[in-house]
């Protein structure tokens, strides 16, 4: 079993990471702590709720709000990507102020919100137990603000995490800049925090995550059931099928518009739960990563030591070949896996029962 706090951004694909995280049988989700990105603080926590209680979690799985924006820029956004609530023409989901949305916060006893740094304090100390539990792999589909935190505030708790991973970065390309990717962009020096620490890091960066295209065909088989034929174009079965349909296609439209993908949106986010769940499904290599923070025309620009000009030791953080890049991916079993866990979910989902 693996044992996973997810710090996220939603954002579409930040959705379909939390529905991995939820549905494969190895992961047990301690939390999702939320932040800035795609949209504002606000709307990344209520979508964050949102997607909890579409795919029916369990109700100890809570969302706990983060930074509103980086360490030391101003925060920006892509509604031209996610639209201007993150959640752009997803159809089915509840409104901010219903109460299933409003359950899903974690709350003190007076009725306070729990804040993302105290929720990854508490989650990762009493899973590690001081070494009696387990550690936990801290997984990243937004910006890293709140885990720069947690790393620079507890660093105590470092010995208790098995793995930062995170969706970010790219090798010799951006979707941000033409060099930075949008996440890291966000908060570049709260990335280098975070691949200056002395744990494993895993980068999955551009490169691998726009080899996952939900093709017409992905969204077909999507959209039927498990005992329907999903050979040809259907009409979404089911209001939980409705809503992950309404996703992967305002997604395909922002992306045909603003890079031009023809086949279908990249389902960058799901990579990094998949990952943890089954890493044979990629191939990787460690290097030494670090990020431009200062560049005229390169912020953001992640840099990737192919040829070790650093002599870098084989330890992680700084001075060390500090970061496991994957390279390639599995795409058709990752797709398996994914579309198992819309079936499991799609027996369950208060979607289909709500009236």
């Amino acid at each position: 079993m693996h044992y996973v706090w997810l710090d996220a951004d939603p954002g579409h694909d930040d959705v379909t990471a939390i529905l991995l995280a939820v549905y494969l049988d190895n992961i047990k989700l301690l939390g999702i702590s939320t932040v800035h990105g795609n949209s504002s603080a606000y709307w990344t926590g209520v979508n964050a709720a949102r997607a909890l209680y579409a795919f029916d979690a369990p109700g100890d799985i809570k969302v706990y709000p983060g930074a509103v924006k980086p360490l030391t820029r101003k925060a920006h956004y892509a509604p031209n990507i996610h639209g201007e609530d993150g959640l752009g023409g997803v159809v089915g989901i509840p409104q901010p102020d219903s109460p299933e949305v409003q359950t899903r916060f974690a709350c003190h006893d007076d009725g306070s919100i729990i804040s993302a740094l105290e929720g990854m304090i508490t989650a990762i100390t009493d899973t590690w137990k001081s070494g009696a539990g387990h550690k936990v792999s801290v997984v990243s589909s937004g910006p890293m603000t709140n885990i720069a935190l947690f790393i620079s505030t507890h660093p105590e708790l470092l010995e208790a995490v098995e793995q930062f991973v995170f969706m970010g970065g790219g090798v010799g390309l951006g979707n941000a800049t033409p060099v930075a990717e949008f996440n890291v962009l966000c908060d570049p020096e709260a990335t280098q925090i975070v691949l200056n620490c002395p744990v494993k890091t895993v980068m999955v960066p551009l490169n691998v995550t726009h080899t996952a295209i939900a093709t017409q065909a992905i969204h077909t088989r999507l959209c039927a059931s498990v005992d329907q034929d999903s050979t040809s174009n259907i009409a979404p079965s089911t209001d939980l099928r409705l809503m992950l349909s309404s996703l992967i296609t305002f997604f395909a439209h922002t992306y045909k518009e603003v890079y031009g993908f023809e086949d279908g949106p990249p389902l960058h986010d799901a990579l990094t739960i998949a990952f943890v769940s089954n890493p044979d499904l990629f191939r990787s290599r460690r290097y030494h990563v670090d990020v431009e923070c200062h560049g005229q025309h390169t912020t953001g620009e992640t840099i990737v030591d192919f040829w070790d000009f650093e002599k870098c030791d084989e330890t992680w953080g700084v001075g060390g070949k500090n970061c496991l890049v994957l390279e390639s991916l599995e795409v058709e079993r990752f797709f398996d896996m994914f579309l198992d866990c819309a079936d499991r979910c799609d027996r369950v989902s208060p979607l289909n029962t709500k009236q």
